[in-house]
């Protein structure tokens, strides 16, 4: 009975431990990570609200194109010396409508919604560099995945020479030198699993941070190093760059500035507005006495110490500065255009260039193994062949994740928000 109840808890104990192992790690692919990021990161909640803000001011501004009208009550009592106190109530309402105003107002709501637009812009700007970043951390954590499993097959090489080189050690066919240089290979290639594995958790941070997560949970990403985006034909640079969101906030800014300098001009014009009221009075509640009135009401600003001449002055300036502004970014984004295009073209033929490498390193490597073996090439001749497909295989993973960042950079530089893919 003892015994068949360890057993079980034996089986159960296991399968618990085998279920856990099983659901411990969240697997993700980058179309998991775009769809987390797009609702959780917290520059893009943020960029949301700044448009919702853009939105509430435009409607301010225009609210005072439209009717106002207050409703007031009041109560009061008073008395002078040696008469009776005297109770006076009061309520109506009162109502105001902006008649003229050489269109400042109109250009006040213009340039608000251009602000809208420039901030619905600012989003996407953000959403670009949101989509980057997440890029990145998606492929550092791939590249240290896979780094990590190389390591791995660098230790297993280093540990099958060793029992070789023992072997041959120990039969008086090759010297100590060879012996203590082998086992310092195998000491390098725990190192670097230790080292790979820090690396990893670190990428995983990182990328949980940048899919807007708040604590740390054990996931891996699954994933190829295929350069999808690879625009071999030359594109269209100064096509491409008019629908970049950086230049388009710039323009709408500019749009707006235009909005706000006729406004500025218009502060010299006089402002109409119509006004009336309505309401009751009287010394008793509820007061019965009608009073109302009608009428207009001209407003013009003689001379306020020069504040409208100053004001005109800075929206001039602020014109002129989005003007160039404007110039300035263009020419920019197109450059920038051409030079990760450029940059997206090497990666992606050093891709090519690494692999062979690594395919001619491993025949290599294979040849001189069996040699080795037998005795017809030396110790140093084999290391040296050794280590460079260690090299070899590093460096065809840097080249394979260097084309994958030069794919994020010129997507990032075409403007693409989250929602690229």
């Amino acid at each position: 009975m003892v015994r068949s109840f360890s057993s079980t808890f034996t089986i159960i104990l296991f399968l618990f431990f085998l279920t856990g192992n099983a659901y411990a790690e969240e697997v993700l692919n980058w179309h998991d990570c775009i769809k987390e990021a797009a609702v959780n990161h917290p520059d893009l909640i943020a960029a949301t609200q700044k448009i919702k803000q853009s939105e509430a001011t435009k409607d301010i501004t225009a609210s005072a194109l439209y009717p106002q009208i207050n409703s007031t009550l009041s109560a009061s009592t008073g008395a002078t010396t040696g008469s009776p106190a005297v109770d006076s109530y009061s309520y109506g309402a009162t109502g105001s409508q902006l008649i003229f105003d050489a269109a400042k107002t109109i250009n006040n709501v213009r340039a608000a919604k251009e602000n809208v637009i420039a901030s619905k812009e600012s989003y996407r700007f953000t959403s670009t560099t949101v989509r980057y970043s997440l890029r990145s951390a998606f492929i550092s954590l791939l590249t240290n995945q896979e780094s990590l499993r190389i390591t791995q097959e660098i230790y297993e090489i280093r540990r099958q020479n060793l029992e070789l080189i023992t072997l041959r050690y120990q039969s008086g066919l090759e010297h100590r030198g060879a012996l203590l240089t082998a086992q310092a290979d195998l000491s390098q290639a725990k190192y670097q699993i230790s080292q790979a594995q820090r690396n990893v958790e670190v990428a995983r941070r990182n990328l949980l941070k940048e899919m807007g997560r708040i604590r740390l949970e054990p996931i891996s990403v699954k994933g190829d190093f295929q350069v999808r985006d690879t625009a071999k034909e030359k594109p269209d640079f100064d096509v491409i760059a008019k629908n970049n969101p950086s230049l388009q906030q710039i323009i709408a800014q500019k749009k707006a500035a235009e909005f706000s300098l006729k406004s500025a001009y218009a502060n010299f014009a006089p402002s109409l507005t119509g006004q009336t009221s309505v309401g009751r009075t009287g010394p008793h509640w509820s007061p019965n006495t009608n009073d109302w009135s009608m009428g207009l009401a001209v407003s013009w600003p003689l001379f306020e110490g020069g504040s409208r001449i100053a004001q005109v002055s800075q929206s001039k300036a602020l014109l002129k500065q989005l003007q160039e502004n404007e110039r300035s970014s263009r020419d920019s984004v197109i450059f920038t255009l051409e030079q990760t295009w450029a940059a997206l073209q090497d990666a992606m033929q050093n891709v090519d260039v690494k692999q062979l490498n690594l395919m001619a390193t491993q025949e290599r490597s294979n040849i001189a193994q069996a040699q080795y073996s037998i005795g017809l090439i030396s110790f140093d001749n084999w290391t040296i062949i050794e280590d460079n497909l260690v090299t070899a295989k590093s460096t065809y993973l840097n080249a394979q994740s260097a084309a994958l960042l030069a794919e994020a950079n010129w997507i990032k530089a075409k403007g693409e928000t989250i929602e690229y893919e």
